[in-house]
């Protein structure tokens, strides 16, 4: 920091000119294509997404590029590239002499809210050059902005690299889960769930007319299972006459695993604590039988091939969700109970390291991320001058 205090002593000490965007920018705008119509290929092809629409043989932009999304859901989002990609629904901007590539581009994430803000249109909104070339950048001399820019990448490494590790754990756990619940020298036999489960219910379908905003009896849906954890905060509660009347129906026990199956489909979770608790329908109860294990049910559960199976079964589109007479097909290799419990303590060591790693890095990464905003935002603050 103190080289870069001491280049702005020397070179811009009365402030810096503020110029806009389109002034000392290349702006330009995509060229259509698309899937139907392109050749396939290793070149990225942006569009309004936070990540390319598809790939294609051909190119329209190389070197550093910065794109800001057309339309769409993420219309706005700006993205730096250091290749060579194919811009479409969006557009480019690049530097010139004056001013660096990489500078801009942490100008625009410094102004990511406000180029948000100026989307257009009722069904599909549209961010257009016209939109932001009239913004406001600060330009300090070239060995200012590279000085910046050296500061602000070593953050974004940083933050990357912790990313990636992340990632990288996450990978190591799936493949030592399933490669203990892949069986060669095992006996085992293949039942469906249906068979596995003393019953296999979903929660409730018509909500009470009035619920409780606080209360002794939460009613949870999808949004309440998640990294593998039940969380009881609810949004609803209802008072005992309406819990005892349903539980009677469901009786959610310790030991039962907990299965979304409505809009977000396949995260899963063990009660562990005794608590009364009632079901909305995006959530099913599988009530295990003496032939399987709730640890082993919800390790299984949460491998590929049964994901991809909730996944493709699925109906509706608006809110996808699966029929229990599907849950009840899911087919689950069923080794000897020793076996499930050698596996299952295995797994849950190694869960265990996997999520004090998941506690960690996240955070750690928030942080990072909350640092490199912070230093971003004070980096590219300047007096203007008179």
């Amino acid at each position: 920091m103190s080289k870069l205090k001491n280049l702005i002593a020397e070179l811009c000490p009365n402030g810096v000119e503020f110029k806009p965007l389109g002034e000392i920018a290349e702006m330009q705008r995509g060229t259509s294509l698309t899937k139907k119509n392109s050749v396939g290929g290793n070149y990225p092809v942006i569009s309004g997404g936070r990540e390319p629409a598809f790939y294609c043989n051909q190119y329209n932009r190389e070197g550093e590029t910065i794109t800001v999304a057309g339309s769409g859901a993420g219309a706005g989002f700006v993205q730096f590239w250091n290749q060579k990609i194919f811009v479409n629904d969006a557009f480019s901007v690049k530097g010139t002499e004056k001013i660096l590539t990489k500078y801009i581009y942490y100008c625009l994430t410094n102004l990511q809210k406000e180029i948000y803000a100026t989307k257009k249109g009722g069904g599909v909104p549209h961010v257009h050059i016209s939109s932001i070339e009239n913004f406001k950048i600060p330009v300090p001399p070239l060995e200012v902005q590279a000085e910046i820019v050296r500061i602000l990448d070593t953050f974004t490494k940083l933050t990357a690299k912790l990313t990636a590790e992340l990632a990288l754990r996450k990978k190591q756990y799936e493949y030592y889960r399933d490669k203990l619940l892949t069986f060669e020298n095992v006996e085992f036999k293949t039942l469906k769930l249906k068979d596995l489960c003393k019953s296999i219910k979903d929660g409730m379908h018509n909500l009470p007319k009035s619920t409780l905003e606080n209360g002794e009896y939460p009613i949870l849906s999808a949004m309440n299972i998640y990294d593998n954890q039940i969380d009881y905060n609810a949004k609803r509660y209802v008072d005992w006459k309406t819990f005892e009347q349903e539980n009677k129906r469901i009786n959610i026990q310790v030991g039962d695993v907990l299965l979304t199956i409505v809009a977000t489909i396949g995260r899963s979770a063990i009660v562990k604590d005794d608590r009364q608790i009632l079901l909305q329908r995006s959530v099913c109860a599988l009530k295990p039988n003496e032939k399987i294990l709730s640890g082993y049910l919800k390790y299984y559960l949460d491998k590929k091939e049964i994901q991809d199976y909730m996944i493709a079964n699925a109906h509706g589109s608006a809110q996808a969700g699966l029929y229990l007479n599907q849950v009840e097909q899911i087919k689950i290799p069923v080794p000897p109970l020793a076996e499930q419990e050698r596996i299952v303590k295995i797994l849950d060591k190694f869960d265990k390291l996997c999520n004090d790693l998941r506690a960690g890095l996240p955070a750690e990464i928030a942080a990072r991320k909350k640092q490199y905003e912070y230093y971003r935002d004070k980096l590219l603050t300047f007096e203007e001058a008179r």
